[in-house]
């Protein structure tokens, strides 16, 4: 047992472990890298949302004024809608026209002689 113990020793002192550029740095500095990365993404994402937010009460605010002009233009509309009749479009030069309606004889109508002429 005591031969086998410096046997270990002796072999761990000449073994040296793969310390390829200093392994622990670059894999510290790939996390560090990693995490600034997610934290740009984080706030862009972040900011991203805020201006859409912003955006979003800009044009509820844009359609609440559209929706109060269109209301007083109804009103408007209502208002001189009250004022049209025959007498003002008379004045603006409109005229009343007859109608005229397309009439055509029933089928049962048809004499039983002029079906006889054409048949073959």
């Amino acid at each position: 047992m005591k031969t086998a113990s410096l046997k270990l020793k002796s072999y761990a002192n000449n073994v040296h472990i793969v310390n390829s550029g200093n392994l622990q740095k670059r894999i510290l500095n790939a996390m560090l890298l990693t995490l600034v990365a997610l934290a740009l993404f984080y706030a862009f994402l972040l900011a991203n949302m805020v201006f859409n937010i912003i955006e979003r009460k800009a044009l509820d605010i844009k359609a609440h004024t559209l929706a109060n002009e269109v209301g007083d233009l109804e009103l408007k509309y209502l208002s001189m809608s009250q004022k049209v009749d025959l007498n003002l479009a008379y004045s603006l030069g409109f005229k009343e026209t007859k109608t005229k309606f397309a009439t055509r004889k029933a089928f049962s109508s048809v004499s039983s002689i002029e079906v006889a002429k054409n048949e073959i």
